[in-house]
């Protein structure tokens, strides 16, 4: 009997969990992707795109390659989510499934600080990577501003590793001298859930680019006509160029839908990617897994794309009754961009009991080279 499973979502999540069980489950079962936008684009790659060294079209895909492989791809809007009956509609039509897998990631929400969106650019997005890339070009000198508008967001090394390309590409463009470069974090250290010495590793690569470190400032408002960031403590700064990253949240369909817990994300089974209901899984940025420490797992594609991969693979089980069940280990990696051809590398356990156990090798152009080489395998292995 011909099974369908409906994958909401074609991020890296999504891509994975489709490509996993299309090779895993025969032709007359359906995989279906619902996805918005027309491409994928690599966010790991979007810091290269936003200071020169890609080009949108280095780093994105056109979905539509899917279809070779035996995938349907519906593109559209997911305008609702009935878990209980695990269908999703869809451009006006219902779609059913037998396994729902919902992995819309984070909506990101820059609006809900006053005068953020027109004050900056917002290089977690593929447009703002490449208004801020345009900005810059035209950035002569004088104060450029890397902001974390909340403490909790993707990619938690993303924001530190923006600020110190951004310190090599003003050297190179010799304006460095005539620039102050300041990162103002919401939060009170760089990737604090790895632990105390990766976060003060981190800082440390920071400052010593001569990039001024303010933590524990969260913005309340931007002043878009005087160019001033006004912050919860009463401080002020003022720039001249913005990158920022934005408030996240559930997107709106997962919020309509019911599907939250009391963290503003989806619950799982931390192991296997589960929700409450029967046959519906979810995965990657729209879930939390609480930690023994009192925070979440870090939203990240490292952790998304083993979560898809356990999920296909549990899913290819109960529709076939052939294999092993698959446990996500909690275990991930990560490279930290320090401009000058070089990277630093973390890999660790985030499930490791009380506290993860997460370690970091310091930068080399060896970790630099190792994502480039990563970037290329990823786009050439499921497209």
């Amino acid at each position: 009997m011909s099974q369908t499973v409906l994958i909401l979502g074609g991020g890296v999540g999504g891509l994975v969990a489709a490509n996993q069980l299309r090779k895993a489950l025969p032709k007359e079962h359906r995989i279906v992707v619902v996805e918005r936008e027309a491409s994928f684009a690599f966010a790991p790659s979007l810091l290269w795109l936003m200071t020169g060294g890609r080009t949108a079209g280095q780093i994105s895909r056109p979905l539509a390659r899917l279809k070779k492989k035996g995938i349907e791809l519906v593109h559209g809007e997911i305008e609702r989510i009935d878990a209980g009956k695990g269908e999703a509609g869809v451009n006006g039509r219902t779609l059913a499934a037998d396994f729902l897998v919902i992995a819309l990631g984070a909506e990101l929400a820059p609006e809900t600080i006053p005068g953020l969106p027109p004050a900056g650019h917002n290089f977690y997005t593929l447009a703002g990577a490449e208004a801020f890339r345009e900005a810059l070009a035209r950035f002569a000198g004088g104060r450029l501003v890397v902001l974390t508008a909340a403490p909790a967001y993707k990619c938690p090394a993303a924001p530190y590793e923006a600020a110190m390309l951004l310190e090599s590409h003003c050297r190179k463009r010799n304006i460095r001298e005539q620039t102050q470069i300041d990162l103002y974090a919401a939060e009170p250290g760089p990737m604090g859930v790895a632990g105390p010495d990766v976060s003060k590793a981190v800082r440390q690569m920071v400052e010593a680019k001569g990039i001024t470190y303010h933590p524990e400032h969260q913005v309340k408002e931007v002043d878009t006509e005087a160019r001033v960031l006004r912050f919860t403590n009463g401080v002020e700064a003022g720039f001249d160029l913005l990158a920022y990253v934005p408030p996240h949240r559930a997107p709106r369909v997962v919020r309509e839908a019911g599907l939250l817990g009391e963290s503003g994300w989806i619950a799982v089974d931390r192991q296997t990617m589960e929700t409450k209901h029967q046959r519906v899984y979810a995965l990657g940025d729209v879930v939390s897994v609480p930690l023994r420490l009192g925070k979440p797992l870090p939203k990240a594609g490292v952790f998304a794309h083993a979560e898809a991969e356990v999920v296909a693979k549990n899913i290819a089980r109960a529709i076939t009754g052939k294999g092993k069940r698959a446990s996500f280990d909690g275990k991930g990696d990560c490279f930290i961009e320090t401009g000058d051809g070089k990277a630093g590398y973390g890999k660790g356990d985030f499930y490791a009991e009380p506290l993860p156990q997460v370690k970091i090798q310091p930068p080399g152009r060896r970790w630099h080279a190792a994502k480039v080489l990563f970037e290329k395998d990823w786009l050439r292995r499921w497209f």
